[in-house]
């Protein structure tokens, strides 16, 4: 008795010795860090991922079912205010960096021209992600220098998220019950004009209070769309130009006619367009998901005619497009162990292998073989924005500090279009600013 004892005893001993010593039995710990907001209330313990809806939903469910996936690997996540970059500068300043984080890839030359983000091909390679499964965009927007600098999880743009109920009213509805979209400025304007005639409604819900982005994006669009190549040169754009004066004149006509709310910030958007205070909403392909989900719940406005989404209409004579940008997973340059390496690539092929999932928030996948399936095609909507690979147009890869720049293109156009300035003086602002600042970089 006493020697079966003592042999458990010794049994237990060595088993403790072997789970200390060995680094198989001590989880390896990345921390991650992302935007897309917080929502623990509703999926912090979700591992369903089927269940969750919406970027946050999605995103905290993956990384949920991940942790449940590979319980020898810790993540420790770190959500941030949209769109976290201050942060993360000031984190690689002090030498504490994530080890993975949410990036666009209109940022990555910000990070990676300066070494402080980690070339994947390795690491995907070791975990059998192939930079060919992916998207021509997708993949085009993560490779700075021949090299991946990022896991790209999509790519999105803006879209026109139009009320069916009130373009019904309006009576502007074509015979096989598609939404009317203008195909020039003047019917844009003849159609804003019918639209608020006929619902006492504005045309647009745009979200201009504090904002840039949607400027900015609003500009980019209709200047591919006149074939203007206003960063020819990466460090000296040109917007004082007789393009980029239609576009901000459309759009001051546009406030100016009282065709567009106007005291709306990003929320307040959202807000106003659920609860039908306008025709369509100007936002991204991150909103089709919930949208639908709203036209698909009695009572609601959405509901009471449907809702329809596509692509912004082709205004100008020129190249079909519009402005797009995506999403990645990025990787901080810094010592680590093969562990801790290896547990990255597992994160990034799970993100990789479950890019249907995030597609599910409206966003375009980056999977050539998700892109091309049937499950996603079968996802509301898709048949209308799915144009959206073809005329989607990014900025040139060589450009540096784009969301500075979107913030002074922005805060400009926002002069010229609410009349604080003309809109030369405010184009010649708007061209002079980016270029001092793409001076000092």
């Amino acid at each position: 008795m006493m020697h079966a004892f003592r042999h458990t005893v010794l049994a237990a001993a060595s088993l403790i010795a072997i789970s200390c010593a060995s680094p198989a039995f001590a989880a390896t710990e990345l921390t991650v860090q992302r935007f897309f907001g917080a929502c623990d209330a509703d999926f912090g313990s979700n591992t369903d991922v089927r269940k969750a809806v919406g970027e946050c939903g999605i995103i905290t469910s993956l990384i949920n079912k991940f942790s449940v996936d590979n319980p020898d690997i810790k993540v420790s996540v770190t959500t941030v205010e949209w769109p976290g970059y201050d942060q993360l500068t000031a984190q690689f300043a002090a030498g504490d960096p994530p080890d993975i984080v949410t990036i666009h890839h209109s940022v990555l030359s910000d990070y990676q021209s300066k070494g402080l983000l980690m070339p994947l091909d390795d690491v995907l390679s070791a975990a059998g992600v192939k930079p060919e499964e992916f998207t021509d965009a997708s993949r085009n927007g993560v490779t700075k220098e021949g090299k991946l600098y990022g896991l790209p999880i999509d790519n999105w743009t803006m879209l026109f998220h139009i009320n069916m109920d009130l373009f019904k009213q309006a009576g502007l509805v074509n015979a096989d019950g598609t939404p009317k979209l203008p195909t020039s400025v003047d019917e844009l304007m003849a159609d804003a004009k019918q639209f608020r005639e006929k619902t006492g409604k504005p045309y647009f819900v745009q979200n201009l209070a504090n904002e840039t982005a949607l400027y900015t994006r609003n500009l980019y669009t209709y200047l591919f769309q006149q074939d203007s190549d206003f960063f020819a040169d990466p460090v000296k754009v040109k917007l004082n130009t007789p393009e980029a004066k239609k576009v901000v004149e459309m759009y001051k006509a546009i406030y100016d006619n009282g065709d567009t709310t106007k005291d709306l910030d990003y929320a307040g958007g959202i807000n106003a367009f659920l609860a039908g205070e306008g025709g369509v909403h100007l936002n991204g392909t991150w909103m089709i998901g919930d949208y639908n989900a709203s036209s698909e719940t009695p009572g609601t406005a959405l509901n009471k005619g449907g809702y329809a989404v596509y692509p912004y209409p082709q205004l100008f004579p020129g190249k079909k497009a519009q402005y797009a940008d995506g999403h990645a997973w990025a990787v901080s340059q810094k010592d680590r162990t093969e562990e801790q390496t290896a547990a990255i690539g597992k994160f990034l092929k799970f993100f990789a292998d479950n890019d249907f999932e995030w597609s599910r928030t409206g966003h375009l996948p980056s999977v050539k073989a998700v892109f091309d399936s049937a499950e996603f095609k079968a996802l509301p909507h898709r048949d209308t924005v799915a144009a959206i690979a073809d005329l989607g147009t990014s900025l040139p890869s060589t450009v540096q500090r784009q969301f500075a720049i979107q913030d002074i293109i922005g805060q400009e156009m926002n002069s010229a279009v609410t009349g604080q300035k003309d809109v030369d003086a405010a184009l010649s602002d708007m061209e002079s600013r980016v270029n001092d600042l793409l001076a000092n970089l």
